[in-house]
């Protein structure tokens, strides 16, 4: 039996960041991974290659349609998949490779195989090969993930029909792919695979696209996306999704059926909390599947903590990576804090779409008084140079404090300018601190400072 300080049992970036925090802080370190890469979903299956087939995919657009503004004549542009998608092979192998020198670095010791409780203090690992090890430690962090929800009647074959695990990897371009979610994870793989001249329709039940997102800048993005090819028809009942004779058929409520050549099931994410041996601690889910946690992320069973994906908030990777590092320090202080209220969400679609804080519905929801200022990337003079001006950025403050409740951006480098975003309001800015920053020019960032100013009805480009 081995023992360790700490037992991680995922080695995603809630699981991975956490053992690295923990070793810093002198605990002899175990992280238990069954895949043959650390780094989780994100990683390997999620955001990382998303974002390299976005960012590639960008490119062969605007090399196709976007460069002769510029002053720049291309001739015949052609693609090349198998080059591109060895490139997002090559991104994600190098920063997995990464995570393995820094486990090495910290002298963290890494199991390959499954992990489950078996039992307080004890967690057995169960390789490939059947062979199992015993681990011992009085401290246990279940930073276990989520996995791709499917809907009841869509038959997923991991081939013509699939989540975004098999989206990230298609060895054609699809003639017809019908994404069945309109949020991020389906408008972000829907936009790589139109770019690359794919016919795409996306089928939303809601009656908008990315619930959660501020309904202001999900209508514009609505739009925009809409211009630009993406066939998104809102309020539609999937019934099923099944292949016949060799092509997709996509059967709705009401409409007539949709045949296509790819299906991608994007309709959310659940908890991976299931077969972790959670009865052998006496550890009951949630009925989302999320284990319950205090605010050190101790569950209900000593010596047993969860954070990431597998607890309640926002399932995403930066979020996970705050609870990691939480976590391990709660453990030696007994004082922990995430504020979830301040987790900033990226859309990494063109425009990008990022925000943090409130929306204004959720404002009108709550009666809180609000001021608005908003300011458009046309009046921007970086937009223009870099001829990228679509959008806005939106700054929501409180009508009597002028505290910044919520930003909201659409536009270029929108990922980026949230962090400035999400830095000040961690520390109680008011629109009045924002403004009265001074802003390199020319610069993007700009346009924050004249939306904050906006609050008070003294933009001075708009």
């Amino acid at each position: 039996m081995a023992q360790h300080d700490l037992v991680v049992i995922g080695g995603g970036p809630a699981g991975y960041v956490a053992a690295i925090r923990a070793a810093q802080l002198g605990m002899k370190a175990a992280v238990v991974e069954r895949e043959d890469w650390l780094g989780g979903t994100c990683l390997r299956v999620g955001c990382i290659p998303s974002k390299a087939l976005l960012e590639s995919s960008h490119k062969y657009e605007e090399a196709s349609h976007g460069l002769a503004v510029h002053g720049v004549k291309v001739g015949s542009v052609s693609l090349d998949l198998t080059a591109m998608m060895k490139r997002k092979s090559d991104v994600v192998s190098i920063l997995c490779k990464g995570i393995d020198s820094l486990l090495s670095k910290h002298k963290i010791v890494r199991y390959r195989g499954t992990g489950t409780l078996v039992g307080p203090g004890r967690v057995e690992v169960r390789a490939v090969d059947g062979t199992g090890t015993l681990l011992e430690s009085p401290r246990i962090i279940l930073a276990v993930g989520s996995k791709s929800i499917v809907l009841p009647g869509i038959e997923v074959d991991g081939t013509l029909i699939g989540t975004s695990t098999e989206a990230l990897s298609f060895d054609t371009v699809p003639g017809h792919l019908v994404v069945i979610g309109g949020g991020y994870i389906g408008l972000e793989l829907g936009s790589v695979w139109r770019r690359l001249g794919t016919q795409v329709t996306v089928l939303e039940y809601a009656d908008r696209i990315l619930t959660g997102i501020d309904g202001d800048i999900a209508t514009e993005a609505l739009s925009l996306f809409r211009k630009q090819g993406l066939d998104i028809r809102l309020g539609v009942k999937v019934k099923r999704a099944t292949v016949v004779g060799g092509r997709c058929r996509v059967e709705c409520e009401g409409l007539e059926p949709i045949d296509c050549d790819r299906v991608l099931a994007a309709t959310g994410r659940t908890p991976a909390t299931q077969n972790l041996g959670l009865e052998t601690v006496g550890i009951a889910c949630d009925k989302r599947g999320w284990i319950p946690v205090d605010a050190l992320f101790r569950t209900t069973s000593a010596g047993i903590y969860a954070i990431g994906d597998c607890i309640p908030g926002p399932m995403l990777a930066h979020k996970a990576e705050e609870d990691g590092v939480a976590c391990v320090e709660g453990m030696q202080s007994g004082w922990a804090h995430v504020d979830y209220d301040l987790v900033p969400a990226v859309v990494f679609t063109h425009p990008e779409i990022a925000a943090v804080g409130k929306t204004e519905e959720q404002l009108v929801a709550a009666g809180t008084q609000f001021k608005k200022g908003v300011f458009p990337f046309r009046a921007n003079g970086r937009a223009r140079t870099i001829n990228d001006t679509i959008g806005k950025v939106k700054v929501l403050a409180d009508a009597a404090s002028d505290r910044v409740l919520g930003v909201h951006i659409i536009g270029p480098s929108a990922g980026d300018l949230i962090g400035e975003a999400a830095a000040a309001m961690t520390f109680g800015a008011t629109a009045e601190d924002i403004a009265r920053v001074c802003h390199a020019h020319p610069t993007l960032p700009e346009s924050l400072k004249e939306a904050a100013m906006a609050v008070s009805g003294r933009a001075i480009h708009a």
